[in-house]
Order: C-alpha cells, then sequence, then structure tokens
C-alpha cells in the first residue's frame, strides 16, 4: 500500500544522518545514499500508478468520539453513499501530524483526494450528489440562512470541547476512554500510545483548547444561548429547527453535536459504542449541567431524542 511503502520510506530518511555518522561514510558515499534515497521515492510514485493502493473509493477518517465526526457520519448514512470509516486514537492525528477529523479520503482512478473540517465536507456531498440524486441530497442544499445557522452551531460544538475537557481531563480514565483507549476499531499501538502519552496529551489539551475557569464559564454562557435560542424556535411545533416540516443538515448538526453531552442511543451509528461513557460515570457537576440543560431547554431536549430515535436508527 502507498501510505505504508510511504511510512517506510520517511523512517529511512530519519535513519539517513545516523547511518552515514555510524559508518563514517564519505562525501561521496553520502551523496549516494541520497542518489538512493530519489530513487526509492520515483518508484514508490511510479508503483501508485502501476500498482494503485487497493482502498474503498470514499473513506471518512475519524475518532471514536466526535460531534464534527458524526455530523459528517449521519450526514453521509442519510445520504446512502458508499463509505468506509477509519478510525484513529483521538488526538494523536492532531497533534503529532496536524490532521484533524473529519477528513474524507476520495479516490478517483490512481488520484487521491483529501477534504477536512466537517462544513467542507457537507458542501462537497452536495456538490457530487446535489444534481444526480437530488432527491435524497436535498437536505444538504446550503442555503445562506442554513450556512449562518452551521456556523453558530459549529461554535456551540467548539464550546461543548472546552466543556467536556475541564471535567473529563482530571479523569486519566475517562479521558481514555473517550479518546479510544478501548476501542477494539482503534490500532492497538495508537491506544498503547495513548496511554503513555496521556499527561503530554492533557497539557496540549489544556492550552490549544485553553482550559481554563473564564474560558470554561463564557463557553457555558454561550451553549446556554444556543439552545434556548433553539428552544424558542421549536416552541411552535416546527420540525426543522429553521422551520418547515423537513429536516436539513442543520438540524443534524445540532443533533450531533448535542449528542455529546446527551448521549442518546443511537450515538454514532454504532460507531461510537466503544467509547461511550455513561451518564452515572460521569462528574457530579458535568451530570448536573446535563440535567439542567435536559430541564431548562424541554423542546430542544426532546428534539435531540426525537431526531436520533427516528432519523439515526
Amino acid at each position: 500500500m502507498t501510505r505504508n511503502r510511504l511510512l517506510i520510506y520517511s523512517l529511512f530518511l530519519l535513519l539517513l544522518p545516523i547511518l552515514v555518522a555510524w559508518f563514517e561514510m564519505s562525501v561521496s558515499m553520502a551523496i549516494a545514499l541520497v542518489a538512493l534515497a530519489l530513487l526509492w521515492r520515483w518508484l514508490i510514485v511510479l508503483s501508485g500508478i502501476v500498482a494503485p493502493e487497493k482502498s474503498p473509493d470514499m473513506v471518512l477518517e475519524t475518532i471514536s468520539a466526535s460531534h464534527f465526526v458524526e455530523k459528517v457520519r449521519w450526514c453521509m448514512d442519510r445520504l446512502g453513499v458508499d463509505y468506509s470509516e477509519r478510525q484513529s486514537g483521538g488526538t494523536l492525528g492532531a497533534y503529532f501530524s496536524g490532521r484533524s477529523v473529519p477528513q474524507l479520503r476520495i479516490r478517483t482512478g490512481i488520484v487521491q483526494s483529501i477534504i477536512g473540517n466537517s462544513p467542507e465536507i457537507l458542501r462537497y456531498l452536495w456538490g457530487c450528489y446535489g444534481e444526480g440524486h437530488a432527491e435524497a441530497a436535498e437536505f444538504l442544499r446550503p442555503t445562506e440562512e442554513r450556512l449562518a445557522l452551521e456556523k453558530k452551531l459549529d461554535r456551540y460544538g467548539r464550546n461543548l470541547q472546552v466543556w467536556i475537557y475541564y471535567y473529563l481531563l482530571h479523569d486519566r480514565e475517562l479521558t481514555l476512554q473517550a479518546w479510544g483507549a478501548n476501542n477494539p476499531r482503534v490500532p492497538a499501538w495508537q491506544r498503547m500510545s495513548l496511554r503513555l502519552l496521556f499527561p503530554l496529551l492533557g497539557f496540549l489539551i489544556r492550552k490549544s483548547f485553553a482550559i481554563t475557569d473564564e474560558h470554561f464559564a463564557k463557553s457555558v454562557l454561550h451553549i446556554d444561548e444556543l439552545l434556548s435560542t433553539v428552544d424558542t424556535q421549536l416552541a411552535d411545533g416546527r420540525q426543522s429547527i429553521l422551520g418547515g416540516d423537513i429536516i436539513n443538515y442543520t438540524d443534524i448538526t445540532f443533533a450531533a453535536h448535542s449528542g455529546l453531552w446527551m448521549q442518546p442511543e443511537g450515538y454514532g451509528g454504532g460507531m461510537a459504542d466503544a467509547s461511550r461513557i455513561e451518564r452515572e460515570q460521569l462528574p457530579a457537576n458535568m451530570r448536573a449541567d446535563i440535567e439542567r440543560w435536559t430541564e431548562d431547554y424541554p423542546k430542544a431536549s426532546a428534539y435531540i431524542v426525537r431526531l436520533y430515535a427516528e432519523e439515526r436508527l
């Protein structure tokens, strides 16, 4: 497989200076090794053309528990496209390869393209399927009103990340559970790496997400504001947050993001079960927030449960 060939090649490049120093090679020998490395890289390119990697046409790169992943996964399931999901250990890709999830890998012949970020993936799906599968893809149509709401909902999703880590990072095992350290779908070496690197990963999370008391308070305020707005909009009995009787991708986005704290049956479409944390396992203050949101915003909470029951399962 091309990815494995490139991995071996990259390891060789890392070892190359050590080999030169270890064997005290001459300049001419070092140049010969560099030439060999360039030839090897060219052969990898050719192998990708002559014997391309056998992989599904569409692969969704994910982590075990991610509301942004669930947003895309749910939309792809609803659209009915044929894809495979490849799970990685939470945070490893972001901090060691600069690769966030979700990522959608599309293969067309020998050409492979990668699309990151949930809004861009949904725009690709609409562009690809909106014409030939108009009825099935209509829920993905990116109107101006939907795009504006999607931005607010994705901000809500980022606020939820701060809320979750503020509570969970104090509990090593619960955090590892959420990251997929006990998920057999995640490669074994990554599950082990999550455990070994937990102190470093926890430090990086706190810095990159600004996990402080002040930021947490602001995030909870924004979460309440979004839930209150949605609750008010749903009070008239509408089926979609923006009005009407037909749901669209913004409704799915709201349910997917909210599923992170509500954990309704069907969350993840069966792909996040191994990372699920039952409510009674959560810290007391975290459970109190969930119960308050459920009580204070009954229309929004019921809407999340209904969408998962009627549209996800």
